[in-house]
């Protein structure tokens, strides 16, 4: 709340200080050292977070489009180009340095996070790419991250309250023209989004207000002052998707291959410039009947979805996870674990034939959902791509089969084109998809954040569906993935998690586990308010390294075991 006010009584400040003709942007009233050292920080930032080579025309456009924005002059360009290619990494700290020394800095170090926002915000396209980067040097300038959302949020209300000064003859001309260009766009998304999206006249097409209360917009803030007042609309309907809808608007009207089902239901109730999407593994009987409800304390962005998906199969799932666990069965699944863990090889010889009899209980649903999440990731791809949420990061987190839904999802937009900058992070849970690096590789293309991988070492019953394959297939949700790319974080839940079924029930622990924000508490590290700490040559691979020494020692000690 602290932090609201401040940048609340901040933003008033620059917004009355914006008004005359002419105004610098924040960027723009730093020294000149101070904007060498500020635009150097980027470019090497930029190298260290997205060094691949399909990265070069993403690294070089920011750059270039920066140094303008910074009105540094052409001369330095060269010189920028170059750190966002790679060289000059050992001039972070000092970059860094020389920033904070800047005058502007010293009563807001913050403004260049404002700024950075701004800059990214200017076409009405909120790349994933450049929300991490905003993330990486603001850390990097001990900027809690708490401040970044707080300023999208104050960004986005300043976006809807400002008015646009158009005169009324301007505006009844504006609007039959889009009566007659956009009313096919708009009858075309379906009356899902006058019920679910934000509710607007039909003779307000992209120029329409993204709130009920009917205002046009236009930016206010010195931050956005680059957006222009005539932009702001088209600015805010890119960012937000179709007609202000977003994912509320989509259902699907028909059967799409072997897809029966597939919604996006709301979360919560806000507006953000970045969006969360939670994907549920299985339904069960009770508490956890509907698709929600393991998600009910996360909190990761004032705009959250939640995937519905194949409701009746996944609840045939459920109450095979039940029957089978809930009886004797476990009791000698359990018994079983002291020799199959211990070995790191399953066979059917290892598990007791009382399991085995059974079999066929878990085997058919889990077959069926097997196959059906992997469809459904693969038109979650496309929804993605067809910029549905409009152009925003989205962070998608999953547990069990939603986060094979996830996997595919990233495996079939790794194949398309125009793929990256829109995924931001992802967080797979007990994942049931194949564990060797290689089948992860792909990923790195579109996820600009962190791919985490969270799993249980002693999860026995996703080593018992898997048990008719070869003994060498490695399960995401079993062990590590051995990746090496600053991307890639495997997490070790087995303290959290018992079984495969604590993926639902421990949905609260696991996501204060690996950093996920939730309502009791919003911010796992005081300060910090974030995911991750600021990537360094060093830390780059610490954490790989670290997670395949621990990997490497427990296999060790499971071969000296069984023998």
């Amino acid at each position: 709340m602290a932090a609201e006010e401040k940048w609340k009584s901040w933003i008033s400040k620059q917004h009355k200080e914006a008004e005359p003709a002419g105004v610098k942007l924040l960027g723009q009233q730093l020294g000149e050292l101070g904007r060498f050292a500020y635009a150097a920080l980027c470019g090497v930032s930029l190298a260290l977070l997205f060094p691949e080579n399909e990265q070069s025309s993403f690294r070089t456009e920011f750059i270039e489009g920066f140094v303008k924005w910074l009105d540094l002059p052409d001369t330095v360009l060269p010189a920028m180009t170059a750190f966002a290619g790679g060289l000059g990494g050992e001039g972070t700290e000092t970059f860094t340095e020389i920033l904070l020394k800047d005058p502007i800095l010293e009563e807001n170090p913050a403004v260049i996070t404002q700024d950075l926002l701004s800059f990214s915000l200017r076409d009405g396209y909120y790349d994933a790419r450049a929300r991490v980067l905003i993330c990486h040097v603001s850390l990097l300038l001990k900027i809690s991250l708490e401040e970044l959302e707080v300023l999208e949020e104050s960004l986005l209300e300043s976006l809807k309250e400002q008015k646009e000064g158009e005169s009324e003859t301007a505006e009844v001309s504006r609007k039959k023209k889009e009566r007659r260009k956009k009313l096919k766009r708009y009858l075309l998304i379906g009356l899902a989004t006058v019920g679910g999206g934000t509710v607007i006249g039909l003779t307000g097409g992209l120029a329409a207000p993204l709130v009920a209360a009917g205002a046009a917009t236009v930016i206010g803030s010195a931050g956005a002052a680059a957006l222009g007042s005539t932009a702001g609309i088209a600015v805010m309907a890119s960012l937000f998707g179709a007609a202000g809808a977003g994912l509320t608007g989509y259902k699907m009207k028909k059967r799409v291959g072997a897809i029966e089902e597939f919604e996006f239901l709301p979360l919560t109730e806000g507006k953000q410039l970045h969006i969360t999407i939670a994907i549920t593994g299985w339904l069960c009987a009770g508490k956890y009947g509907s698709f929600t409800a393991p998600w009910s304390t996360m909190l990761q962005s004032s705009e959250q979805y939640c995937l519905a998906w194949e409701s009746k199969y996944l609840m045939e799932l459920g109450n095979a996870l039940d029957s089978l666990l809930n009886g004797f069965v476990n009791m000698m699944a359990q018994e079983a674990l002291k020799f199959t863990v211990l070995s790191g090889i399953v066979t059917a010889l290892t598990w007791p034939t009382s399991l085995l009899t059974v079999a066929s209980v878990i085997d058919n649903p889990w077959g069926v959902c097997l196959h059906r999440s992997a469809e459904v990731g693969k038109h979650l791809a496309h929804i993605l791509l067809s910029r549905q949420q409009g152009k925003r990061p989205v962070t998608l987190i999953g547990f069990s089969l939603g986060a094979r839904v996830i996997y595919f999802c990233l495996q079939e937009m790794a194949q398309e084109k125009e793929s990256q900058g829109i995924i931001e992070d992802v967080i797979l849970l007990g994942a049931p998809v194949e564990g060797e690096a290689k089948h992860w590789k792909a990923l790195t293309k579109v996820v600009s954040g962190r791919i985490i991988n969270g799993y249980c070492r002693g999860d026995w019953l996703l080593r018992f569906v898997y048990r008719t394959s070869s003994v060498q297939l490695n399960v995401a949700g079993l062990q590590a993935v051995d990746l090496d790319d600053r991307r890639m974080v495997n997490m070790d839940l087995s303290s959290v998690v018992n079984g495969h079924l604590d993926y639902m029930k421990q949905m609260d622990a696991i996501l204060k586990a690996v950093g996920i924000k939730t309502k009791e508490c919003q911010l796992v590290e005081k300060g910090s308010g974030s995911l991750f700490p600021p990537l360094t040559k060093k830390s780059l691979w610490e954490a790989g390294s670290e997670a395949r020494g621990e990997e490497s020692t427990r296999k060790e000690e499971d071969e000296a075991g069984a023998e």
